[in-house]
């Protein structure tokens, strides 16, 4: 189990906010509480961290909400287990556990990347009670039956051949507008050493190839509970990501889940949408959230 100096986050670009932290099954966990208001969590996906949503939470926060931003298990303040901790159960039960230690209600969770599978999970069939609204961008739930596309595929490969993987040059790679030296340093300021990099490093593994590999069944329930979901859900999509692409995934998405209007294209944007485009992606959401119950 290792922990990240906190030498490494001082001064980070366009990042005022103050860590919160709590326990969970012997680690430490990190997360951002900004606001007050009626409360939205947002999850990050691989290999970033709640840095990602620092120009989204301003105009949440400015519109009267409450913003949690928590870092999984393994990235960014958060403690990194070892590579053989990590499944689609415990990172699932580490939201969860947010969720009833922090007694959220009334949600509006908003999910990215990794966030999706992990989130949407958390919101269908482990405590769907707290969830009110869903937001979804760039994301999805895996099946075993989904079928991943070249760049994923060579994503993967590259990670399998590269424990040290460069994580500001891969977040840089996912972004339609190049990153300054400084924010490539904060992606890259959680992972000072390659045995930081376990849970970057695992999470491409853990999607399921085959509808018998682990977590394939607990993603095809979360699917099955969200087609039926008559709670408010809204779908954003970049609309240049080469990862999970606008014109297949995004669209598959839109036509299987019941959103509450069209899907919303972020123009200008990557895989990476709110590193991207945050502040807009934020104004989205609060201009949706003042018309949704």
């Amino acid at each position: 189990m290792l922990r990240t100096p906190d030498e490494r986050f001082v001064d980070l670009p366009d990042f005022p906010f103050e860590p919160h932290y709590r326990g969970w099954e012997g680690m430490r966990l990190a997360h951002l509480d900004e606001g007050e208001g009626s409360t939205i969590v947002l999850l990050h996906g691989e290999p970033t961290w709640s840095y990602l949503w620092r120009t989204t939470i301003p105009p949440l926060v400015e519109a009267g909400h409450r913003c949690i931003a928590p870092d999984l298990p393994g990235f960014g303040r958060s403690d990194k287990p070892a590579d053989d901790w990590y499944t689609y159960d415990r990172l699932t039960a580490s939201v969860v556990a947010l969720f009833e230690e922090l007694d959220l209600t009334d949600v509006t969770l908003v999910v990215h990347d990794w966030g999706g599978p992990i989130g949407l999970r958390v919101a269908t069939t482990e405590v769907p009670e707290r969830v009110s609204r869903i937001v979804i961008m760039d994301s999805g739930l895996f099946t075993g039956h989904q079928k991943m596309g070249k760049d994923w595929q060579a994503f993967r490969d590259f990670i399998q051949a590269e424990p040290d993987m460069p994580i500001g040059f891969l977040v840089n790679g996912g972004c339609a507008t190049d990153l300054s030296p400084e924010v490539v340093a904060a992606y890259e300021a959680p992972f000072p050493t390659v045995d930081h990099k376990g849970g970057a490093r695992s999470l491409p593994g853990l999607i399921p190839q085959a509808p018998d590999d682990p977590g394939a069944a607990e993603g095809r329930a979360a699917v099955e509970a969200l087609t039926r979901d008559t709670r408010p859900i809204l779908l954003l999509w970049a609309d240049s990501d080469p990862i999970l692409p606008l014109d297949t995934t995004g669209r598959a998405m839109e036509s299987t889940f019941p959103v509450s209007e069209p899907l919303r294209v972020i123009a200008n944007s990557g895989h990476f949408v709110p590193e991207d485009q945050g502040r807009i992606v934020g104004d989205h959401i609060v201009e949706w959230l003042g018309r949704t119950p």
